[in-house]
C-alpha cells in the first residue's frame, strides 16, 4: 500500500493533475487488493489459534469481497469508469485505511505500538469510511449505462441452462447492499473507538 501511495503522488506530481492518476497504480492496485484475500484466511485461522489478527471474519470477508468486486468486477471491466474521480477517492481512502490498519497490526505484534497510530486507527475512519464509501458508490453508478448499454456479464433468455442474469440490475442490488451494511461497520468501529482510547486514556490516568 505504501507503493500506492508513493506511485499517487509521483503521479500527481508528473501531471500537475489528479485526474486519470488510476492508471499510474492500476497493476499494483490489482495485486494487493486480490492479495488480501489471503487475510480472510488468516482472520479465519484466528478462530482456533486467537491472538493472530483481533479482526471478525464476517466483517474482514464483506470489506475484502467488496474491495475485489469494485476493482475487477467493475473498475477493470469498465474501462469508461477509469478515468472518474469517484475512483481516485476510494482508492486514496483504501490506501490511507490500509497502511494504518497494517502498521497497527505490525506494530502490535511487535508489542511496541504507538499512541499516535491507535489513534489514527481508530479516528482517521470516521472520514475515510464514508470517503471511501462515496468512492465506491459513484463509481458502480458511472458504469450503470456502459453495463446497460454493452450487456456486460449478462445472460438473457432463451438459453440451454434456462437461466437469466441481468447485471445492471445486479449492481443496482449491491448499492442498496451498501444501505443495512455501511451503518453497522461505521458504527461497529464507533463501538470499538470508544472502548480501545477510553480505556488507553483511563490507563494513562492510572499510572
Amino acid at each position: 500500500w505504501l507503493v500506492i501511495a508513493v506511485g499517487l503522488v509521483r503521479a500527481y506530481l508528473a501531471k500537475g493533475s489528479y485526474h486519470s492518476l488510476y492508471y499510474s497504480i492500476e497493476k499494483p492496485l490489482k495485486f494487493f487488493q486480490t492479495g488480501a484475500l489471503l487475510e480472510v484466511g488468516v482472520v479465519f485461522l484466528h478462530s482456533y489459534f486467537p491472538g493472530i489478527v483481533p479482526s471478525s471474519v464476517v466483517l474482514t470477508a464483506f470489506q475484502v469481497m467488496s474491495r475485489v468486486f469494485l476493482t475487477w468486477a467493475v473498475t477493470h471491466s469498465v474501462k469508461e469508469v477509469q478515468t472518474e474521480d469517484s475512483v481516485l477517492l476510494f482508492v486514496v481512502a483504501w490506501t490511507i485505511t490500509e497502511i494504518i490498519r497494517y502498521s497497527f497490526y505490525t506494530f502490535s505484534l511487535l508489542n511496541h505500538l504507538p499512541y499516535l497510530i491507535k489513534w489514527a486507527r481508530y479516528t482517521l475512519f470516521i472520514v475515510l469510511y464514508p470517503m471511501g464509501v462515496s468512492g465506491e458508490l459513484l463509481t458502480i453508478y458511472a458504469a450503470l449505462p456502459f453495463v446497460r448499454q454493452s450487456g456486460l456479464y449478462s445472460i438473457s433468455l432463451p438459453n440451454k441452462y434456462n437461466f437469466s442474469f441481468d447485471y445492471y440490475t445486479f449492481l443496482i442490488l449491491i448499492m442498496i447492499s451498501y444501505i443495512p451494511i455501511f451503518p453497522q461497520l461505521y458504527f461497529h468501529m464507533l463501538h470499538q473507538r470508544r472502548k480501545v482510547l477510553s480505556h488507553t486514556e483511563e490507563h494513562k490516568k492510572s499510572e
